[in-house]
């Protein structure tokens, strides 16, 4: 192959580091030379997302596109990000850029429909901030599917600091508030659950596989840019 993936990430490191492990993965290749050739900007000062979303925090968009910048200069082809709530930021980073950013909802979108889910309503985990901007629920409503969200409390007593726990290497622990959301999402009614932000996946793989579908937006992004670097 060979087109070069750019990969901004750093948001955070561990998501990114996943990513670029379920990359390797989840590429069918048989040797060094069938793997997607690619570039990882991981840049963990990006100022963070929800905090400027939704508590006037510093904002993000100069950093990530600084990171575009550099991926530009490295010659990449398309930029994958694995931190959904970046997405919040998508059509500024896409009209500063003449590269494809391949979008994240879009791609778990895809999963869904890998994973065999033809209807809803879905449930949706991701940071306050990727809810508030309802990135998910125009993508999947529009595409026919309604979205189930955590309420206000399991939101700060369970997603928020799981998320927290993973940023902080603590992944072991997240399981069980990350869990138990998901299980409550299913309960409402739920055909699957969507792991919105990219450190759940790594929260809920430390604990014993959920006994429903899951749609895992770092896998689902890295199918999407998989099959972008397999496009010719």
């Amino acid at each position: 192959m060979s087109r070069i993936l750019g990969v901004l990430g750093g948001m955070g490191p561990l998501a990114s580091a996943q990513f670029m492990l379920r990359l390797t993965l989840l590429t069918p290749a048989e040797r060094d030379q069938e793997h997607v050739p690619a570039v990882l900007w991981s840049d963990p000062r990006v100022p963070d997302r929800t905090a400027a979303r939704l508590g006037g925090g510093e904002d993000p968009l100069p950093a990530l596109l600084r990171g575009i910048r550099g991926l530009e200069a490295a010659g990449c082809g398309a930029i994958a990000i694995p931190c959904n709530t970046a997405h919040g930021w998508h059509a500024a980073m896409q009209a500063a850029t003449d590269l494809p950013i391949l979008h994240i909802v879009e791609a778990t979108a895809a999963e869904l429909v890998r994973l065999g889910v033809t209807q809803g309503p879905i449930g949706v985990m991701g940071t306050a901030a990727t809810l508030e901007m309802r990135l998910y629920q125009q993508g999947l409503e529009r595409r026919g599917w309604p979205c189930l969200m955590p309420d206000a409390a399991e939101m700060a007593e369970r997603v928020t600091p799981g998320i927290a726990l993973v940023k902080a290497n603590r992944v072991a622990e997240a399981y069980a508030p990350l869990a138990e959301v998901a299980r409550s999402l299913m309960a409402r009614g739920a055909k699957a659950v969507v792991l919105g932000c990219t450190e759940i996946p790594l929260g809920i793989a430390a604990g014993p596989a959920l006994p429903f579908p899951v749609a895992d937006s770092i896998d689902a992004l890295a199918r999407a840019a998989i099959a972008w670097a397999r496009a010719d």
